[in-house]
């Protein structure tokens, strides 16, 4: 059975009774995250983890998927300017795409430019609450920061929508092992 679900979740064969748009309103998104809930299999976790981010990635609008792309080409290359311009330009022409803010906010988060990155990512939990990479990037900045209770909130909310995320558990545990006994 295992199996045949995470074949599903690859080929994204999941049930549609609505057109498949992409971006935080595709209508697959609400089965992958409640499934997220429920299973057990780390594999099948990945896959429907992977896919989840396939999906905030592709836009209905074609200008925004070639702007996204540059844009995620030059943040690989370490261009950050250059990466900065392309997202701002996805931004302009769909203020509505989260992952135009969460790219933002992770090449601003890579400059060191926190606070600009904390907007941005405010404006993608805005427009997709359920965002665990925003979450876990929210995280990171606080530690970056010296807040250690605002990462652990953080990073915990980033493990309720998605509870199979490495990073931000291991974050967690070192987190409360740490501040255990200090106020909030």
């Amino acid at each position: 059975m295992r199996c045949n679900v995470v074949a599903m979740v690859l080929t994204g064969a999941v049930s549609l009774a609505s057109p498949v748009l992409g971006g935080q309103t595709d209508v697959r998104l609400n089965a992958l995250f409640d499934r997220l809930q429920v299973t057990d299999s780390e594999t099948e976790a990945a896959a429907i983890t992977n896919l989840v981010w396939a999906i905030w990635h592709e836009s209905d609008n074609e200008t925004v998927n070639a702007f996204m792309s540059k844009g995620v080409e030059e943040m690989s290359s370490r261009n950050f300017e250059a990466a900065v311009s392309s997202f701002n330009k996805v931004i302009e022409v769909d203020p509505d795409f989260a992952e135009g803010w969460n790219k933002r906010a992770t090449v601003y988060y890579l400059m060191g430019e926190y606070q600009a990155s904390i907007r941005d990512i405010e404006q993608t939990l805005a427009l997709e609450p359920r965002h665990f990479g925003a979450l876990s990037g929210l995280g990171l900045i606080h530690l970056a920061l010296g807040n250690g209770w605002e990462a652990l909130k953080a990073f915990e909310a980033a493990l309720k929508v998605n509870p199979h995320l490495p990073s931000p558990r291991a974050h967690v545990e070192e987190l409360r092992r740490h501040l255990r006994g200090r106020p909030i």
